[in-house]
C-alpha cells in the first residue's frame, strides 16, 4: 500500500516529539525524576540512617557501625538491619518530587522571570529554599515515624500504617508535625548547600575542563553530575547535621506539652555542643554517596527523557 509523504528508509525509527523546555510537562518530568532519584536511595541506606539515629540518641548503645548491624542482625536478621524503610522510600519520593521539581520551577521563574538580572547564585539558594520548605511539608509525617520506629527500643510500631496510626490515635494529627521546625531547620540550609554547591561544582568542572557541556557526551556529562553530586554532599552532611542530631532527639525524647523551643534548650543542655556532632563521619559517607548517586538518577533520567542535564550553562 502506498503512504503519503516521504518514505522511510527500512529500519528508521521515527522521533519521538520533544518535551519542551519550561513546559507544564518539563516540570512534571522533572517531578517524576525526583521521585525516582530520592525514594529508593533513601532506602537503599536505611542500614546507615538506622544506627546513625540510634547513636544520635544513645551514644553508648553500639561500640561501633559493624557492631551495631551484626547486633541487629543475630537478632533480627535482615528485615532489622532494613528497619524503618517503608517511611523512608515513601517520605523521600514525596520529598523528592517537591525538591527537585520544585526547584526546577522556582529557578525558572526567579531567574527568568521575576528576577532576570540576580547572581545565578542567589537564584539557586532562593529557588532550593523554596523547593525544600513545600517538600518538608510532604516528608514531615513520614520522617516523624521514621525516627519514632527506629529510636525507640523496643519499637512503638512495626509498619508505616502502624506508625501513623500509634501516632494519629495518641497525638492527633498534630503528632505527625511535631518536628516539622527542626525539619526545616535540617533540611532547608542542607538544600540550598546541596544545589547551589552542585550548580556551582559542575561550571567549575567544565570550566576545568575547557570545553563546553554540550561538547561531551551524555555519559560523560552524567559523570559530571556524579562527581558535583558528590562534592555538594559531603557540604550538605557538614551545614545540616547538627539539625539531624536535633530532629532525632525530638522526635524521641520531646516530653508531651512541652513546646519545640523548651524541648531543644533542654536536650541541647544534655548533649552540649559535642553531642551534636555525633555521628558526623558515618554521615558524610552517608550523604556524600546518596547525594551523588540522587544527581547521577535525575540527570539519566532527564537525559532519558530528552531533556538537558542539570548545570553547566
Amino acid at each position: 500500500m502506498a503512504t503519503k509523504g516521504k518514505p522511510q528508509a527500512p529500519g528508521a525509527v521515527t522521533p519521538e516529539k520533544k518535551i519542551e523546555l519550561f513546559s507544564g510537562t518539563y516540570f512534571a518530568a522533572c517531578m517524576f525524576g525526583g521521585v525516582i532519584a530520592c525514594g529508593p536511595t533513601h532506602a537503599s541506606v536505611t542500614p546507615l540512617d538506622l544506627v546513625k539515629c540510634r547513636r544520635q540518641v544513645d551514644p553508648s548503645i553500639y561500640k561501633s557501625n559493624l557492631s551495631a548491624w551484626s547486633s541487629i542482625y543475630r537478632a533480627e536478621g535482615l528485615r532489622g538491619v532494613f528497619f524503618g524503610w517503608s517511611p523512608t522510600f515513601v517520605g523521600y519520593s514525596f520529598q523528592g518530587l517537591g525538591k527537585y521539581g520544585f526547584y526546577e520551577v522556582f529557578k525558572y521563574y526567579y531567574g527568568e522571570k521575576l528576577f532576570p538580572n540576580t547572581p545565578k547564585t542567589i537564584v539557586y539558594l532562593g529557588a532550593s529554599a523554596s523547593a525544600e520548605f513545600l517538600a518538608d511539608i510532604a516528608l514531615c509525617p513520614f520522617e516523624a515515624i521514621k525516627v519514632r520506629m527506629q529510636t525507640t527500643l523496643p519499637p512503638f510500631a512495626s509498619t508505616l500504617r502502624e506508625g501513623w496510626s500509634t501516632i494519629v490515635k495518641n497525638e492527633g494529627y498534630g503528632g505527625l508535625y511535631k518536628g516539622l521546625y527542626p525539619l526545616w531547620a535540617r533540611q532547608i540550609p542542607y538544600t540550598m548547600v546541596k544545589f547551589a554547591t552542585f550548580e556551582s561544582a559542575v561550571a567549575q568542572i567544565y570550566a576545568t575542563l575547557g570545553k563546553p557541556k554540550e561538547s561531551f557526551s551524555t555519559l560523560q556529562q552524567t559523570g559530571v553530575s556524579f562527581l558535583g553530586g558528590y562534592i555538594a554532599g559531603i557540604g550538605c552532611a557538614v551545614v545540616s547535621h547538627p539539625a539531624d542530631v536535633m530532629v532525632s532527639k525530638l522526635n524521641s525524647d520531646r516530653q508531651a506539652g512541652e513546646s519545640a523551643g523548651k524541648a531543644v534548650s533542654r536536650i541541647y543542655g544534655k548533649i552540649g555542643f559535642a553531642g551534636l556532632w555525633n555521628g558526623l563521619p558515618v554521615r558524610i559517607g552517608m550523604i556524600g554517596t546518596l547525594t551523588a548517586f540522587q544527581w547521577l538518577i535525575y540527570d539519566s533520567f532527564k537525559v532519558y527523557m530528552g531533556l538537558p542535564t542539570t548545570g553547566g550553562h
